[in-house]
């Protein structure tokens, strides 16, 4: 764990399948195992192919990402604004704000990635990045918004007030499943955890915010929740729920999180925070994308929960 800029980031150790949650989650507070990003994953008997159009948004050379809002990709997802890991360091440099891509975007197993990129720069020159919104520090104060969750059920973060919780960020059509899908893996680890020890783990609470309010009604956040929860009646999830709310409120806490929204499109950019907060509903870490494990963010509790002395 390392703090840049003020921001608590969690060093990767690793994407774990859910078919082997429950084994490794005996033992990952014994042993981790580093692994690194997409260059380093090796295509799957699994892996398909899609054409992508989109334009570019903003680059990240740090994280090795490009922004595109993109086109329709057929047979596969609809018109969004996201990050998309490239292999080809050329790409970084190439590309700037305003600019078209054209690739292969590639889906192997649990990774994802942009192959024979093309570009072809902005008629007009002088277009501005948008800046990265740095994730909040720890001791920002989250605000409070109102939801309603997979029954249906007003629920506010508020409510939350005297118990550690996280949140974090999901569309439950996204497809790729280095993002959304792994988010949701993840909280699985930790509910699962959670569930086994609880008192270990302070009665750790999550909740996963969609931000696609117009399609992720509590009918489908009820559907998507029995993927995670089978068996379990959602109506009565104490320890992990799934909620939305109004564009407006989730603007207000997207941003604070660390989640751009563009009024031009109508839509977030879909990139990955995950934030552990406090009784204070205060911020103990932000979780920045999809490099981190389960066990990162339990080992910040349990740090956190010593220090408090319980």
């Amino acid at each position: 764990m390392a703090v840049e800029n003020g921001v608590v980031v969690i060093a990767s150790i690793g994407y774990r399948a859910r078919s082997r949650r429950v084994a490794l989650l005996m033992a990952f507070v014994l042993a981790t195992s580093a692994c690194g990003g997409s260059d380093d994953v090796a295509e799957t008997s699994d892996t398909h192919r899609y054409e992508l159009v989109g334009d570019v948004v903003s680059v990240d050379s740090e994280q090795g990402t490009v922004t595109l809002e993109h086109q329709p990709v057929a047979d596969f997802m609809g018109v969004m604004t996201m990050p998309f890991n490239v292999r080809e360091q050329w790409v970084l440099g190439a590309v700037v704000p305003g600019a078209q891509v054209k690739a292969t975007l590639v889906v192997s197993g649990t990774a994802s990635w942009l192959e024979d990129v093309s570009v072809r720069t902005p008629a007009s020159e002088g277009a501005a990045a948008e800046a990265v919104i740095p994730a909040p520090d720890p001791g920002s104060e989250v605000p409070s918004i109102d939801l309603i969750d997979q029954s249906g059920a007003p629920l506010s973060l508020a409510s939350y007030q005297g118990q550690y919780f996280a949140y974090t960020f999901i569309y439950t059509r996204c497809p790729l499943p280095d993002f959304c899908p792994k988010m949701s893996e993840l909280f699985d680890e930790i509910h699962i955890a959670v569930g086994a020890d609880p008192e270990r783990y302070g009665g750790l609470k999550l909740l996963s915010l969609s931000i696609d309010p117009e399609f992720d009604t509590p009918e489908v956040l009820s559907d998507y929740a029995r993927r995670y929860l089978p068996g379990t009646d959602p109506d009565t999830f104490e320890r992990w729920r799934f909620a939305t709310s109004t564009p407006t409120s989730l603007h207000d806490l997207g941003e604070f999180s660390g989640i751009r929204y563009r009024p031009d499109s109508g839509e977030f950019v879909h990139s990955l925070r995950t934030i552990l907060v406090g009784p204070d509903g205060r911020v103990i870490a932000a979780f920045v994308g999809n490099s981190w494990d389960a066990a990162d963010l339990l080992a910040a509790l349990e740090s956190t929960l010593t220090e408090a002395g319980q």
